[in-house]
């Protein structure tokens, strides 16, 4: 629950509203029969191979051993303690593989991937495969192609990420090193038909991307690569394994004629994701409009934009007559800009809130980067939170109150146990009073120490592995006093 919730957000839970962007996108109902499927959950890659009719255990999807006893796999067992009926039946065909702990690919998940592969390579004209793919399908489907190993693909994609490469770029480079991505599990699958159900993790929604694309064929060249490593400096420092796996690669090492027989389906988004929430704020007799489901660049700058908007809507809220400042709506736009934000609806929600009769919810979508400068304990939620809050702080925003929360439809924001978090313009003079120095915090990369300190850690949100991925969610709250 949010501390101090009574006043002034009593019945106009912004937690709730929140909830309602993942609830929207996990798991309904079971499959119909197919020969043989394939396919990825949360954190954990699964595989059926069913002839005839499938049984009612189908999506009862955990399963694992220990001393000769079937026990559930601890992260999968966390996503699904509290739907008992989805556990593991005795004597299930579903076989479990776990791996890519905090979400980087390991030795389980090299495992698993192979697995999958020869599954895929088993298959005949007559069977089908299903793939369910939702957030961390990158991550775990890790089978370089020789003779890049594990070790040196992780190392070279942790780089990337420390240099804030964004997602695009991550898996441009992830499926040039892959023989399952980029449409390699789609053509290792041949002649069978494939079916690709998808989460997706990513801005725009671009199949080829999400999770590395991996029943679609690549569209990226070798130049492409070179490119973004150009970009983050790390093209001289590459091993030789990786030089020698670019310099033989084609721009389409998979072809276009090896994705023929694949139907790939965009079965959740975080537009979906976001119109949920809208609706559950507008129950709660919010005045909600989304301005973008593609939230992307500097966390730092993004942080400045949301600050700067939740003042010029402060304005056109309690004083609509009287207008915004002209030097600071041109801030905003520029600030806007500067993001290339594509989806952005600014104007129009700008225009909805100045005839706005009560409380207002903004949302938002997306997934900005942040750039890792110090070794703390943190997620790019947490992160974007901890600096709207000072950035709130630092203008009088009377008469209104403010609150802004951002948080992972995954449950899990970077290698913490917290979805995100939530602030509100008094962060900075509260944690001073508490002997906390957000800046440093800030330079160290640090949020989620911080959060766990602040206030007890009640501006922590917490809803455990939800079992779904689109990306996260940013919420900004105004209401008049």
């Amino acid at each position: 629950m949010l501390a101090n919730s009574k006043e002034p957000w009593e019945g106009y839970s912004p937690q709730s509203i929140w909830r309602g962007t993942w609830a929207q996108t996990q798991a309904g109902s079971g499959p119909p029969s197919f020969t043989s499927f394939c396919f990825l959950l949360g954190m954990a890659w699964l595989h059926v191979v069913v002839r005839g009719h499938p049984s009612s255990c189908l999506f009862t999807c955990i399963s694992g051993n220990s001393g000769g006893k079937r026990k559930p796999p601890h992260l999968l067992l966390s996503i699904l303690s509290p739907f008992r009926e989805m556990l593991l039946k005795p004597h299930s065909r579903v076989q479990v593989f776990e791996g890519a702990e905090d979400n980087l690919p390991d030795r389980d998940a090299l495992r698993a991937a192979l697995a999958i592969r020869q599954l895929a390579e088993g298959l005949t004209a007559d069977d089908l495969l299903l793939v369910l793919i939702s957030g961390g399908g990158s991550a775990l489907l890790p089978a370089p192609i020789p003779p890049v190993t594990l070790e040196e693909k992780q190392k070279l994609t942790k780089l990337l990420a420390a240099r804030g490469a964004n997602i695009q770029e991550l898996n441009t480079i992830r499926k040039a090193l892959s023989q399952l991505k980029g449409g390699g599990l789609a053509q290792a699958a041949y002649p069978a038909q494939v079916v690709s159900l998808i989460l997706s993790d990513v801005v725009g929604d671009p199949v080829e991307v999400i999770a590395s694309g991996p029943t679609v064929a690549s569209v990226h060249s070798v130049q492409d690569c070179l490119h973004i490593l150009n970009r983050y400096g790390l093209r001289a420092a590459l091993p030789r394994s990786v030089k020698t796996v670019l310099a033989r690669a084609d721009s389409d090492p998979h072809g276009p004629h090896a994705c023929g027989h694949v139907l790939n389906v965009i079965i959740g988004s975080n537009a979906l994701a976001l119109a949920e929430a809208q609706k559950q704020a507008e129950a709660l007799g919010y005045k909600a409009v989304v301005l973008s489901t593609a939230i992307q660049g500097d966390v730092k700058n993004v942080a400045q934009f949301y600050g700067l908007l939740a003042r010029v809507a402060g304005a056109c809220l309690t004083m609509p007559a009287a207008g915004t400042s002209v030097e600071e709506d041109k801030q905003l736009y520029e600030l806007a800009a500067q993001l290339q934000l594509p989806d952005l609806q600014l104007k129009e929600a700008l225009e909805a809130v100045v005839g706005a009769q009560g409380p207002v919810c903004l949302l938002a979508g997306g997934e900005p980067t942040v750039q890792l400068q110090g070794s703390g304990k943190g997620g790019r939620n947490q992160e974007l939170a901890l600096r709207v809050g000072v950035e709130l702080g630092q203008w009088p925003l009377e008469p209104i109150d403010v609150l802004f929360l951002s948080g992972g439809t995954d449950g899990q924001d970077g290698p913490t146990e917290a979805a995100g978090a939530w602030v509100r313009p008094e962060l900075a003079r509260q944690a001073v009073a508490e002997g906390l120095d957000v800046a440093a915090f800030l330079a160290h990369n640090d949020s989620y120490t911080f959060f766990c300190r602040f206030q007890g850690g009640a501006h922590l949100l917490h809803t455990g592995l939800t079992g779904t991925n689109v990306m996260d969610t940013h919420l900004l709250f105004l209401r008049p006093r």
